[in-house]
C-alpha cells in the first residue's frame, strides 16, 4: 500500500512538473514574440532617423540622383509624376562632409535660424513651467466649485489643437502689438495649459497627511510648496520639461502665422519648406535640429517614466 501511494506521487509529481514546464515555455514564447514585435516597431520607427543622419553625409549629386524625383516640379510649379522607384540609400557611395560645411560655415543663415529656435524655445520652457508649478498648486490645495470650472476649462483648452486657437491668438497678439515680435510666440506658450494640467493631477497624489505634517510644524503656504511640492513633483517637473520642449522645438505654424519677417522664423520653418536645390542641405540641417531632442530626451528618460508612473508621496 505504502509502495502504491509512493508511485501515485511520483505520478503527480511528474505531471505537476510536466505542466508547470509547459507553462514555462509558453510564457517563454510569449515574451520572445512580444520581444520580436517591439523590436520590428522599434527597427521601423528608427529607420527615418538613421536615413537622415547616413544621407546628411552624401555628397549633393548622389543624394539628387536618389531622391530628385521626389521634389521635382515641373515649369507651373506642380509636382511632377513618379514613375520610377525611389531608391531608400542608407551607405553612402562616399563620406563627404560638404554639406556640414555649408551649414556650419558658408551660409550663417542656418545657424542664425537654430538660435532663433531656442530663443524662441527657450522662455517658453522655462516660464511655461515656472507659471505651471504656481497654477498646479493652487489647483491642489484649494478645492471649490471655482476651481474645479477653472480647471475644466484647461482641459478644453488643452484638448483644442492649437490650430484652432491660432486664429485668437493673432487678435490678441494685434491688440497688443506684437505681432512680428517673440512675444507673440511666446505668450501663448508660456500659458499653455498642457504644464498645469500635468502638474495639477501630480500634486493631488501627495498624501494630504504629509502636507498635514508640514502644517502641523509650522510650515506656510510658501515654505509647502517649496520645500515639500517641488521636491515631490522633480519627476513631473521633468516630464513637462522634455514634453515642452520637443512640442514647441518642432512648431511651424504659429511663427509662419504670427511672425512675418523670415530671419525670425524657428529651423523647423526652414525644413517645411525644402526645395529641390536643397535636399543634401536638409538632412544635414535636420541632423543638427534633432541634437537637442535626443540629448534632451536621453538625458530625462529616466525622469520622464518616473514623473509619468510615480504616485506620490515620500520615497524611502
Amino acid at each position: 500500500m505504502a509502495m502504491q501511494r509512493q508511485g501515485g506521487g511520483k505520478k503527480i509529481r511528474k505531471a505537476g512538473s510536466g505542466a508547470a514546464r509547459k507553462k514555462k515555455i509558453i510564457r517563454m514564447a510569449k515574451i520572445a514574440l512580444a520581444t520580436l514585435v517591439a523590436a520590428s516597431f522599434a527597427i521601423l520607427f528608427l529607420m527615418p532617423i538613421i536615413l537622415t543622419i547616413t544621407n546628411s553625409f552624401m555628397a549633393a549629386s548622389e543624394i539628387s540622383s536618389n531622391y530628385g524625383s521626389v521634389f521635382a516640379t515641373t515649369e507651373t510649379g506642380g509636382k511632377v509624376y513618379i514613375s520610377e522607384k525611389v531608391n531608400l540609400k542608407f551607405i553612402p557611395d562616399m563620406v563627404s562632409f560638404s554639406q556640414y560645411a555649408t551649414v556650419l560655415f558658408k551660409s550663417p543663415d542656418y545657424l542664425l535660424k537654430f538660435w532663433n529656435s531656442v530663443i524662441l524655445v527657450g522662455p517658453i520652457v522655462f516660464f511655461q513651467l515656472l507659471v505651471a508649478s504656481f497654477a498646479s498648486f493652487g489647483f491642489a490645495r484649494y478645492k471649490g466649485k471655482l476651481r474645479t470650472i477653472i480647471f475644466f476649462a484647461y482641459i478644453i483648452l488643452m484638448l483644442m489643437p492649437y490650430q484652432v486657437t491660432l486664429v485668437p491668438n493673432y487678435l490678441v497678439s494685434d491688440f497688443l502689438n506684437l505681432l512680428d515680435t517673440y512675444g507673440a510666440i511666446w505668450l501663448p506658450g508660456i500659458f499653455s495649459p498642457f504644464a498645469v494640467y500635468l502638474l495639477t493631477k501630480f500634486m493631488r497624489r501627495i498624501p494630504d497627511s504629509v502636507i498635514e505634517a508640514a502644517q502641523i510644524d509650522g510650515a506656510g503656504e510658501w515654505q509647502i510648496y517649496r520645500k515639500i511640492c517641488m521636491p515631490l513633483c522633480k519627476g513631473a517637473i521633468c516630464s513637462a520639461a522634455i514634453l515642452v520642449f520637443i512640442d514647441y522645438w518642432n512648431m511651424v505654424e504659429q511663427p509662419l502665422i504670427l511672425l512675418s519677417d523670415g530671419e525670425t522664423h524657428p529651423l523647423s520653418v526652414f525644413l517645411s519648406k525644402i526645395n529641390a536645390g536643397e535636399i543634401g542641405l536638409a538632412f544635414a540641417v535636420a541632423t543638427i535640429y534633432m541634437v537637442p531632442s535626443l540629448l534632451i530626451f536621453l538625458y530625462g528618460e529616466e525622469y520622464l517614466v518616473d514623473g509619468i508612473t510615480y504616485q506620490g508621496g515620500v520615497k524611502g
